[in-house]
This record gives structure tokens, C-alpha cells and sequence, in this order.
């Protein structure tokens, strides 16, 4: 009975929650009501906006010896979870046959999958997926500044992603059942949680780039 609940009600309400609630973020950022700038134009805002979606994945010059560790884990944890998530085997099979699979239907043509990674590679980028999280969480606990601006949800996110990723590897011993339904509960609560959360950042660090950088375009500032 547990299995057929994770397997079905409770994945469908994870996914609607999580659609719902990311797709509301997004809508709500987008065309919030903002007040109306009324300053004279002394540049161009798309060029400022492009200028600083990109420029910001580089630390600046002045800030990059102060922060090393920070940029160094979070690009180790961000690159390394982005593979796992899309290029491990058992994802890449799970994503063709629940979204990318139309088989059967009028919309075969739509079909398409990709080649995943290979074994050693996988361990390679979970080994970097896990070290980058741990070392961004030990920094968020034991640096002074950091430990006083963190809050509740800042753990929360961060030991939830931990499990979802644990499980997942436990989940490749796919004789043991009960670690497939482990780590499909972990990702389900993931899904509940993420729209609440400063996970979001995963959507919204673009649109809040590119409003930043237009802000400053606008004013001939170099950002």
C-alpha cells in the first residue's frame, strides 16, 4: 500500500505543488507592480541585463580571495548536482519515460532522449555534488558571519538535498526496493518544499540578474 501511495497519490501532489508554486514565483517576480522610474535614461537596459547575467558567474576581483572557498564549492555542488540530475543513468531513463516518451500517441515525433554518462563519471560528479554541499554547509556553520545571517530554512534545504542525493546513490543497489522508495519519498517532500523555500534561487537568480543589471544599465552604471 506505501508503495503504490509514493509511486502514485503522493508523486502527483509533489509535482503539482511544485509546479504550481514555482510557476506563482516566477509569474509574481515577473509582473509584480514596481514603481514607476521616473529618472532620465543614461544607458541601455537589455545590454545591462545580458552584461550581468553572465558577469555575475564570476566573482569579482575585488571580493574572489575573500570568498574562494565559497565559489569553489558552490560551482563543485551546482555543476556536480546538474549532472547527477540529468545525465545519471537511471534519470535519464526515468525523465524519457515520464516526459520525454510519446510513444504510441500523435506526438511520437516529440520522443527524444540522450546518451548518459558513463559509471566512472557518475562517481566523479557525486563525489564533487557531495564534497561542494558539505563544504558550502561546514562554512554556513562554522564561519562566524555566515552562522549569524543563516536561518532555519538555509539548513533545512541544504540537509534535505543531502538525503535526496545519499538516497539516490543508495537507490542504485536496485535490489533493495525500499531504497528506490526511500529515495522517491526524499525527492517527493524535495518538490513539496523547494517552491517555499531559498531553493527557488534555482529559478529565480536569472530574472534577479537581469533586473539588477537593467536597474544599472538604465543608469549608465557598470555592474
Amino acid at each position: 500500500m506505501i508503495t503504490e501511495f509514493i509511486d502514485g497519490p503522493l508523486w502527483y501532489f509533489s509535482l503539482l505543488v511544485f509546479s504550481i508554486g514555482v510557476l506563482w514565483k516566477l509569474v509574481t517576480i515577473v509582473f509584480g507592480k514596481r514603481k514607476a522610474d521616473l529618472s532620465v535614461a543614461r544607458g541601455s537596459v537589455v545590454p545591462g541585463a545580458i552584461k550581468t547575467v553572465f558577469s555575475r558567474f564570476i566573482a569579482d576581483k575585488g571580493m574572489a580571495p575573500h570568498i574562494r572557498l565559497q565559489v569553489v564549492a558552490g560551482y563543485m555542488f551546482h555543476l556536480g548536482l546538474f549532472a547527477l540530475l540529468f545525465f545519471a543513468a537511471p534519470h535519464v531513463l526515468f525523465l524519457e519515460e515520464h516526459f520525454f516518451s510519446h510513444e504510441g500517441t500523435s506526438f511520437e515525433w516529440m520522443s527524444f532522449s540522450w546518451t548518459p554518462m558513463p559509471h566512472w563519471a557518475f562517481i566523479v560528479a557525486s563525489e564533487f555534488a557531495f564534497l561542494g554541499l558539505l563544504m558550502l554547509w561546514l562554512h554556513r556553520v562554522l564561519n562566524p558571519v555566515s552562522r549569524l545571517i543563516s536561518t532555519a530554512d538555509d539548513h533545512i534545504a541544504s540537509i534535505l538535498t543531502f538525503v535526496v542525493m545519499l538516497t539516490g546513490c543508495l537507490a542504485l543497489l536496485e535490489s533493495f526496493t525500499e531504497l528506490r522508495l526511500l529515495h522517491r519519498f526524499s525527492v517527493e517532500l524535495f518538490l513539496i518544499y523547494f517552491p517555499f523555500s531559498r531553493l527557488m534561487h534555482a529559478f529565480t537568480f536569472i530574472p534577479s540578474r537581469a533586473f539588477t543589471g537593467a536597474w544599472f544599465g538604465r543608469r549608465g552604471i557598470r555592474s
